[in-house]
């Protein structure tokens, strides 16, 4: 298809629910991705996180091929190997547990938000917290602590309550006899990059074991190796009774799962929740790839080193240009807050070749590949700073 046809093709054809860059994608390797015109652009923001390992990693795409040669697709109400495996795996990287499987973030959260109904025995709300994000889907918009997702989709479900985030008088106040959980981004990555506080995290732990809440982390976007541990809740010294993840776990195929502790794991029996295509036989051996190349390949040693690298970049980049207010983030996972908008940056970075985002109007996001190199990242910074000198005049 010719590049006109293909847009006209969108436009005819595909429901407009993605503002579009007009660039179509056709081969990645690593940390680069090349347009249908050859063009080639370095990636510092691979799907949202889902390329954590970059594209078309050899691994992953070996582990797809083995298995689409021996089973493809398997019902959930039988046995299956690499299923068995990936669970296993999860648990051992993260707390004992135990796992569903399914497609995304959002139905990952849609199951933590089940769970704990059901584990509430007539406790029913949660607390979430303003600028948060857990997906689309009607229960985690509803959780989700921006109106402009919101809007024109009321009546949406009731039982959560927003609170301010890292502000620990305000969960207290929140919490009544209804109360069953505490939902949260350790980094909250579409409300612009905001890290939770270590003392805050810490209450929130407690205050659940005193009132019997389940605390429940949203690791879609933080987990598998993401900020420099496997799971963002390493960093603050707490144990979650639930852990979502998705994006980075299936290397680019599409995956969800809930890891709960195993003290309550059995609150979900049979026929209280499913997922047809949850952690089928590639995408559990996709799986399983990722995880063995993160620890074959030393990459959470490298995301910590590369990612202070970044960060110092990033700081002699604040210090040159006052358009920058602030510079925030873990491991790999930046956020560079502007006193303008982050869309025209972002566009002319795509310009030069270079791929980032900006979330909430003025962030812009960094979240390149966990195997990324400071040759990259230099040339990353490069563009960025060519970018910040021409908005500056």
């Amino acid at each position: 298809m010719k590049l006109e046809e293909i847009f006209n093709s969108y436009k005819e054809y595909i429901m407009p629910t993605y503002t579009k860059v007009p660039l179509v994608f056709v081969k990645g390797k690593g940390s680069r991705i090349w347009d249908i015109r050859h063009k080639e652009y370095l990636d510092f923001f691979p799907g949202w996180g889902v390329g954590s390992l970059g594209h078309c990693h050899p691994k992953v795409m070996q582990a797809v091929r083995d298995q689409v040669s021996k089973l493809i697709f398997i019902p959930n109400n039988y046995y299956q190997i690499p299923q068995a495996k990936l669970a296993k795996e999860l648990v051992r990287l993260s707390f004992a547990g135990k796992v569903f499987f399914c497609n995304s973030g959002a139905e990952a959260n849609e199951g933590a938000i089940k769970l704990a109904r059901k584990f509430g025995n007539g406790r029913y709300e949660i607390i979430t917290f303003e600028n948060a994000f857990h997906g689309r889907t009607l229960a985690a918009l509803a959780a989700t602590g921006q109106k402009k997702y919101m809007d024109g989709f009321a009546p949406l479900p009731e039982g959560f309550r927003q609170v301010k985030f890292n502000d620990i008088a305000q969960v207290r106040s929140a919490i009544s006899e209804k109360t069953v959980g505490i939902l949260l981004e350790l980094i909250q990555g579409e409300g612009g990059v905001n890290v939770a506080e270590k003392q805050y995290v810490s209450e929130l732990r407690k205050i659940c074991d005193e009132k019997k809440l389940l605390l429940i982390v949203d690791e879609v976007q933080t987990g598998i190796g993401r900020t420099g541990k496997y799971f963002a809740f390493q960093h603050y010294g707490i144990t979650p009774d639930v852990m979502t993840l998705a994006k980075a776990l299936g290397g680019g195929l599409p995956i969800g799962a809930m890891v709960v502790r195993k003290e309550i794991a059995d609150t979900l029996g049979p026929g209280m929740h499913a997922s047809t295509f949850g952690g089928g036989p590639v995408i559990a051996n996709a799986g399983l790839a990722v995880l063995k190349a993160i620890q074959k390949e030393k990459m959470l040693e490298n995301a910590q080193v590369m990612g202070a690298y970044l960060f110092d970049k990033l700081a002699l980049l604040k210090d040159k240009f006052p358009v920058i207010k602030n510079i925030r983030g873990l491991g790999l996972m930046a956020g560079v807050e502007l006193n303008i908008a982050g869309k025209q940056i972002v566009e002319k970075c795509v310009e030069k070749g270079l791929l980032i985002n900006c979330t909430h109007d003025t962030v812009l996001r960094l979240m390149p590949a966990l195997n990324v190199n400071k040759k990259q990242i230099d040339k990353a910074i490069g563009i960025l700073e060519g970018v910040l000198r021409e908005a500056a005049k």
